[in-house]
């Protein structure tokens, strides 16, 4: 009765509300590059869980803004099974990965084009995926989310310069993260509190669910490197029969 008597007199209007909610998130991230970003990750949660509904705005513009800057999101991921439960918690991450690999996806190919071009030619087999996203499309895009392999940020903005669609990039995404999403989720929400969470798998036995999606994830790979690898051969082909 206390809390809710409480919220009624809150003096704040909901966008003074949420302009806090972002400073404090901009103050968070600039803390991270001096601290250690697991422990100040879930301190973030902790954060979120005392802010009620807001906290889940909150914790989205906070994934999105790991996505873009390139933060691992695996303990934000987990975390949302502690704080949301794995139903609600499933949506919530799936919402917002999507968002945050969009937002990669435009800013790698209108914005920041240049340096994700730098840090493409240093892995050679980017320019193999391009060359299989120009000849297969969403299918890639699909295996790759699929498969634990790629890096998740990095292929946000690497494929931004391929000629997928931005639709296309945007469902084969969504899909493939899913399955990863609600099993991650799941994972997080067995830790019981964000303190146990990164210690919490440690001899904990896996479940079926938990291979299966391994299985899906190593043949997602093997799929996609025979693609890849036969586009490659083929590119290949072509440009020494140009040559003669």
């Amino acid at each position: 009765m206390n809390h809710r008597i409480n919220v009624k007199k809150s003096p704040l209007p909901a966008w003074l509300k949420a302009f806090i909610v972002a400073v404090i998130i901009i103050g968070l991230f600039a803390a991270f590059s001096y601290s250690d970003l697991s422990s100040r990750l879930r301190d973030v949660l902790a954060w979120i869980e005392n802010l009620g509904w807001i906290g889940i705005g909150a914790y989205i513009l906070i994934y999105i803004a790991a996505c873009v800057f390139l933060i691992p999101g695996s303990v934000l991921t987990l975390g949302a099974g502690v704080v949301f439960g794995v139903v609600k918690g499933s949506v919530i991450v799936s919402i917002a990965s999507t968002l945050g690999a969009t937002i990669a996806f435009l800013t790698g190919r209108y914005i920041a084009r240049s340096w994700v071009v730098r840090q493409i030619e240093k892995r050679p087999f980017f320019r193999a995926i391009d060359e299989a996203i120009s000849a297969e499309g969403w299918k890639i895009v699909l295996l790759t989310r699929l498969s634990p392999v790629f890096p998740f940020s990095l292929m946000n903005y690497a494929l931004g310069l391929t000629p997928v669609k931005l639709k296309d990039y945007v469902l084969a995404s969504w899909i493939g993260m899913l399955p990863g999403t609600v099993m991650y989720v799941y994972i997080g929400s067995l830790a019981g509190s964000l303190a146990s969470l990164g210690g919490s798998a440690q001899g904990r036995q896996r479940s079926t669910g938990e291979w299966a999606l391994y299985g899906i994830g190593l043949l997602a790979t093997l799929i996609v490197t025979v693609y890849v690898t036969r586009i490659a051969k083929r590119a290949l082909s072509q440009k020494i029969t140009k040559k003669e």
